[in-house]
């Protein structure tokens, strides 16, 4: 799978609101046929800064995804809202979905 994992730096008059306006393009992305998962979070550190990790099933899935209406049109809209250009680690990885961290293993007990 391509794993994907971006970092956006939103202008603070939009921080609180970036999860509405990102919302179409997620909805989009969410809908493609080889995206595995397109999820926000929100820093605890920083909330002006939002994380995104996505996964598309291959390379052909990828490819499909940025050369989409929705993310040409996200790529031409949602940098107005940027504090500056996001941070991105893009990498293929055996799979298609997620591991258990064994280390923090839940017990039923």
């Amino acid at each position: 799978m391509i794993f994907i994992t971006a970092k956006f730096s939103v202008k603070h008059e939009h921080a609180k609101d970036w999860p509405d306006i990102s919302r179409e393009f997620t909805q989009a992305c969410l809908a493609e046929e080889g995206c595995l998962w397109f999820e926000w979070s929100r820093s605890i550190v920083d909330p002006t800064v939002y994380v995104l990790v996505e996964a598309f099933r291959d390379q052909e899935a990828g490819a499909a995804h940025v050369q989409s209406e929705h993310f040409k049109q996200a790529t031409s809209e949602l940098p107005a809202y940027l504090a500056d250009t996001p941070k991105i680690i893009n990498a293929e990885v055996e799979g298609t979905e997620w591991s258990e961290l064994g280390e923090m293993s839940v017990s039923d007990d």
